[in-house]
């Protein structure tokens, strides 16, 4: 019985001498492709946030600019409210709010359109853009038992 113990002590000696480098391989392989997988969890964290932001800020200049006073302070409240949304984060970058004012009636609406730069330079992701535009337009409508200023 001693024989058949030194036997399977031996086999297992062979056995983990054959299976040392194997962890070592394994790290080298994956842990590009781990990184690469966190940075691209990252570049599509971004754009989901950035594309929160435009959202929301278009949701809140066009509720902004349809309290407003005239056609000319629908543009300065809607800029005043979409700021710091979009602000809240650095993703995203040269914001452009437009206001679509021309019919400031009572009971027309008011249409807002949001939009930014989103970048992704600073990731260093193959295959994913530099840069991307994302746009985002509201509409609020304009209470129709209000008196406008000309």
């Amino acid at each position: 019985m001693s024989e058949v113990r030194r036997e399977r002590r031996k086999q297992n000696r062979l056995r983990g001498s054959d299976a040392r480098g194997s962890l070592i391989l394994e790290l080298v392989v994956l842990t590009p492709v781990i990184a690469l997988f966190v940075l691209v969890a990252l570049g599509f964290g971004r754009y989901s946030l950035a594309r929160e932001q435009v959202v929301g800020g278009a949701r809140a200049a066009a509720d902004a600019a349809a309290v407003a006073g005239s056609a000319a302070q629908a543009q300065k409240a809607a800029v005043a409210a979409a700021t710091p949304v979009l602000q809240s984060t650095h993703s995203c970058v040269d914001p452009s709010i437009n206001v679509d004012a021309e019919s400031f009636v009572p009971g027309a609406t008011v249409r807002v359109a949001v939009s930014c730069h989103v970048e992704f330079s600073d990731l260093f992701i193959p295959g994913f853009p530099g840069s991307t535009t994302l746009q985002a337009t509201q509409v609020a409508a304009i209470d129709p038992y209000r008196s406008i200023q000309p």
